[in-house]
């Protein structure tokens, strides 16, 4: 049996009365004083509830029963996302009628059904607490966007993404870290991940709002460019890149004909990289614009670039 602080405050209570009866008894021209000390005591006792013990209101026993087996621990406590903040996020991550949006770890569905309400997307929420999972049913049927959006009572560790092109998060530090090596290798490069207040350790957001004082992540899924590239220039010249790469961060060398040459830009933006490469320390560098694409870097605007950049074999020791 749960002997909870409130029961125990009631026996307390009671016998503080009996004591306090009992002197009032024995000394009859004592009432004010008698008074006096009862309106005390009574502070004392009900002072650690009034500021911020739990009361018998915030008891449930809803979800109680001697035959049910305990629930599942959960890996991120609910707090639900307040409307302004969904907003936020939702306009942070630009969505277009294409989109499919995936909010992991989704509560009560107030981001899911924002998407599919004010954006007319799909949306998924995974969320592995059924009753949370029941309440964003009946919230999106309520709001008549069931057509548009689901809910999936799983593992947002385990539960399959990829095919998103927005993901949505409002986890902890240490889950969006433990998160993070699946967003990068299972969702497709230009996929926007964004995260209400936890960023992703080493992997520096490429964008950055401040809302009421709470900061919004957003990173779009690089494309893996790491590697030896080789394409044609208009003028028949060979270029050749090697690209080292951490996230989005792209460092390297470049070669002309077989010449060293200067590699002065590198941006890599989801699927879209742009180089810049100068056949001199002062000559204007020339820049080449390309998409990830099949596993080649094709130009994204017609110029220098007259073939689509292929990955060469890694060289064997």
């Amino acid at each position: 049996m749960i002997f909870h602080p409130v029961c125990a405050t009631i026996v307390q209570f009671e016998q503080a009365i009996t004591r306090l009866t009992f002197v009032a008894e024995q000394h009859p021209l004592s009432v004010l004083l008698f008074t006096a000390v009862l309106f005390f005591s009574l502070c004392w006792v009900v002072e650690p509830y009034i500021s911020g013990a739990p009361l018998f209101r915030d008891l449930s026993f809803d979800d109680y029963s001697a035959e049910e087996p305990p629930h599942t621990l959960l890996d991120v406590p609910f707090v639900p996302s307040d409307e302004k903040s969904v907003d936020a996020m939702l306009e942070l991550a630009a969505l277009g009628p294409k989109d499919v949006l995936y909010d992991l770890g989704s509560g009560d569905g107030r981001i899911v059904v924002a998407a599919a309400k004010d954006w007319d997307i799909r949306a998924v929420g995974v969320e592995m607490d059924p009753l949370r999972n029941e309440e964003a049913k009946e919230y999106a049927e309520w709001v008549k966007v069931s057509h548009l959006v689901s809910f999936v009572e799983d593992d947002l560790l385990s539960a399959d993404f990829s095919e998103a092109t927005v993901v949505t998060m409002y986890l902890l530090h240490s889950v969006n870290i433990e998160l993070r090596p699946r967003l990068l290798n299972e969702l497709k490069p230009g996929t926007r991940v964004i995260s209400h207040a936890f960023d992703m350790g080493a992997w520096r957001a490429d964008e950055r709002l401040q809302f009421s004082g709470v900061n919004i992540y957003k990173w779009i899924i690089p494309a893996k460019v790491a590697g030896t590239w080789e394409w044609k220039r208009a003028d028949g010249k060979v270029c050749r890149v090697e690209l080292e790469q951490e996230f989005q961060r792209i460092t390297g060398k470049a070669w002309l004909d077989g010449k060293e040459v200067f590699l002065t830009k590198t941006k890599l933006r989801g699927d879209e990289l742009d180089l810049s490469i100068s056949d001199c320390e002062d000559s204007y560098p020339i820049s080449y614009p390309m998409r990830f694409v099949d596993n080649q870097l094709r130009a994204r605007v017609p110029g220098e670039q007259a073939t689509s950049a292929i990955r060469l074999p890694n060289k064997t020791t």
